[in-house]
């Protein structure tokens, strides 16, 4: 059997243990399925919606994560590499092949950017080539097109950048274990040109597009900030996009991705016309997010910390069943919070059974 066809095989076999934890939290927490590691909140970007690159910590070192990793075990199926932009770290690669000797996950994740053209693609290939049974995704960051993108990213030249380091992670399509995607943020300064921004984008080809909405984040500093869309806007926008995929045609893998898009971005919709939890939240039970210096979170948008690894000897188990971590579960289960964030949301729909039967239903 294929490394890849086991990690699928035992992701599915986890969920229905998952959900009897977030149901009756009794006994030793199983631990999360989707884990998003903050690797820095260094940015050379000043994004309109993200002012990550204020804060100031001391980063975790690679052996912290090796150490980290170890205590996960072969538990995660899905790491996003996030930050700030993670191209920054010129031990990404390291980091990287550590997780995926370790966990051996099924998807390794990092959203970049783009600024870097002259690094990202050669520790992009490097990454693909040292983890072969992992998927490697790189999402390109692109929420405008030309000097408008630039005006959004608050990097003069971040357009021009992007294309460049587009091109040169096209050449590494020769993997068959690389995956090449744009991902768009919805914010209330590109609501109203979206339909012209993904016509552009989607002339790139990319192996796929997913657009995320604006929403203010504890980790990023964007608490009252006006940036998420109007509703109206939205909806149009999601509903032209929706509309742009289901009359696409794809195959194998691809449609189930769809499928799932599509379940979200009704999610979304949802919670904005009802801004309460619409299915049942599994942060902090299916998935966490690990900041850059060790704090362990449900989610980037409650931020509150179950525990910090570098105080607990890198024994995640330990956090994970701590009573902090207890309490943040129960004031999740209890819906005393509500977001769309999509990392969450996606592991949410799989835990999820009506919503798993609509996805079924979509493919």
């Amino acid at each position: 059997m294929h490394p890849s066809t086991k990690r699928k095989i035992q992701l599915l076999s986890r969920l229905p243990n998952l959900k009897r934890y977030y149901l009756a939290p009794i006994g030793q927490a199983p631990l999360p399925l989707n884990v998003t590691v903050s690797l820095l909140y260094s940015c050379n970007s000043r994004c309109q919606t993200c002012n990550v690159y204020e804060k100031r910590v001391k980063n975790f070192t690679v052996e912290e994560y090796r150490r980290t990793f170890t205590s996960l075990g072969e538990a995660p199926y899905w790491f996003t590499m996030s930050g700030g932009e993670p191209f920054l770290r010129k031990d990404i690669v390291d980091i990287c092949r550590a997780a995926y000797e370790i966990c051996k996950p099924g998807i390794i994740n990092i959203p970049t950017n783009g600024s870097l053209y002259n690094v990202i693609p050669e520790r992009v290939e490097s990454i693909v080539k040292s983890a072969p049974d992992t998927e490697i995704i790189i999402n390109l960051s692109l929420d405008e097109v030309g000097t408008r993108h630039d005006e959004i990213r608050g990097f003069p030249g971040n357009w021009e950048r992007a294309l460049k380091t587009y091109e040169g992670l096209k050449q590494l399509h020769k993997y068959p274990n690389f995956t090449l995607g744009i991902h768009t943020v919805i914010s209330a300064f590109n609501v109203d040109r979206f339909k012209e921004i993904y016509r552009e984008l989607i002339r790139m080809e990319p192996d796929s597009y997913i657009t995320e909405i604006a929403e203010q984040r504890v980790e990023l500093g964007t608490m009252g900030l006006p940036i998420t869309p109007d509703n109206e806007k939205y909806f149009e926008a999601i509903d032209f996009l929706k509309s742009e995929m289901q009359n696409t045609k794809v195959t194998g893998i691809a449609r189930v991705a769809r499928a799932f898009r599509l379940e979200y971005y009704d999610l979304v919709k949802r919670y904005l016309q009802q801004n309460e939890q619409v299915i049942p939240c599994y942060a902090g039970v299916v998935s966490c997010q690990i900041s850059p210096d060790g704090d362990v979170w449900p989610c980037c948008i409650r931020a509150d910390s179950m525990g910090n690894l570098r105080e607990n000897d890198y024994d995640f188990h330990k956090i994970w069943n701590s009573e902090a971590a207890k309490r943040i579960r129960k004031s999740i289960r209890n819906k005393e919070c509500a977001c769309p964030l999509a990392n969450a949301s996606y592991t949410n729909l799989l835990v999820n059974p009506l919503s798993l039967a609509k996805i079924a239903m979509q493919f």
